[in-house]
């Protein structure tokens, strides 16, 4: 099959484009051609996907996206493609990946009624109503169960347009056999002390994955849990307000920020904590990727992958509405509490559950839905 896949914008450690990545390489794998159209590409190509890089103007991101998506239209005119694959919400698309919340019912939340009519949101809502209306026949690949209710609140999507995949962690996640010398060896080397606690915050989108309620609750701490506590952020991201934060909350020799990183397994091996505290998060694999490896969480609900955590007693899922004093007192919980069990409980859960397969699942649903 020739298929055209479809994103805004590839950089190496996203989330959804990692994903995008890995289900690109799998129908790859199984002998179909596949043809990438981005407006930005951030790292290495694959010789074997070959990239269009679709010119853009307009200064603000959805002037942008409407022309990607008005030449895109063009290039589907043009070329003949069995499928048409979307990792983004927009016109034209046979199967979309759900990787993105439901913008409408987030507007909803938090804006009043006439923000829906300024451009950017008129823009953003009509690439979700083509994908989501009733009107329309795009199949829904989602990453997690409890999305497919708010699509079909707000647009009245019917339910056999969706089709749910399981998680796509890689194996490498496992906790290997010499796990504890990894860890002794990474510590030595980020001048951690065997008494000193090491929690992880990683993701590409600081706001939307709670990094501010993070600096809060280290702030927070009883200062000798605190004394001893430091937080690596890995992701890539702007980071300049959230340094203010930082001397603002007079924590600056307790965070420190590493960027996007490909050696995510050897930090998650090395840490004692992974912290999500996300406002809005679809799926975060993080999640998974953490747990599989032995390192408890400490989540929201919001988190599609949340009630992993909670199936394999691997960590602590905050309830919703947020309240900061819960997440600095569970915060403070995990830090002092004796997680050896929780670690050994993720390990077990995923060596007993199918966290693995979304690529290839995704790329059976590609061939075969119509």
């Amino acid at each position: 099959m020739k298929l055209a896949f479809c994103l805004f914008r590839y950089f190496p450690y996203g989330g959804l484009q990692h994903d995008f990545m890995r289900i690109a390489k799998t129908c790859v794998a199984r002998g179909h051609e596949v043809h990438v159209y981005t407006m930005r590409w951030e790292g290495e190509m694959d010789p074997a996907l070959p990239v269009t890089i679709l010119p853009t103007s307009g200064l603000q991101n959805h002037t942008r996206i409407r022309y990607f998506g008005e030449a895109f239209s063009k290039i589907l005119k043009q070329k003949n493609y069995d499928r048409i694959v979307g990792f983004n919400k927009m016109p034209g698309l046979d199967v979309y990946f759900a990787g993105d919340p439901c913008f409408r019912a987030k507007l909803q939340k938090q804006h009043p009624s006439w923000f829906r009519l300024l451009p950017r949101y008129r823009v953003l809502l009509a690439n979700e109503a083509a994908v989501f209306s009733a009107a329309h026949t795009t199949k829904i690949l989602l990453i997690a169960p409890n999305q497919q209710n708010e699509f079909v609140h707000h647009y009245g999507t019917p339910s056999e347009r969706f089709y749910m995949l399981p998680p796509g962690i890689s194996k490498d996640y496992m906790a290997p056999s010499n796990a504890n010398e990894i860890r002794q060896q990474w510590r030595k080397q980020h001048q951690l002390n065997d008494n000193d606690l090491l929690m992880l915050f990683v993701g590409s989108d600081f706001r939307r994955k709670g990094l501010d309620r993070v600096l809060k609750s280290i702030a927070a701490l009883s200062p000798n849990v605190r004394e001893r506590t430091r937080l690596f952020v890995i992701g890539q991201d702007r980071a300049k307000k959230y340094i203010q934060q930082i001397k603002s909350l007079a924590i600056e020799q307790h965070v420190q920020f590493l960027g996007g990183r490909n050696d995510v397994v050897q930090f998650m091996l090395t840490a004692d904590l992974l912290i999500h505290p996300a406002r809005s998060e679809p799926g975060g694999m993080i999640l998974l990727e953490a747990i599989t490896s032995g390192l408890p969480v400490l989540t929201t609900d919001v988190c599609g992958h949340a009630h992993y955590v909670t199936e394999a007693n691997a960590g602590k899922v905050l309830a919703s509405p947020f309240d900061q004093m819960n997440l600095n007192q569970m915060l403070e919980d995990m830090l002092i509490s004796d997680n050896t069990q929780r670690k050994q409980n993720g390990i077990n859960f995923a060596a007993q559950n199918d966290l693995y397969s979304l690529p290839d699942c995704a790329a059976q649903l590609i061939e075969s839905l119509r």
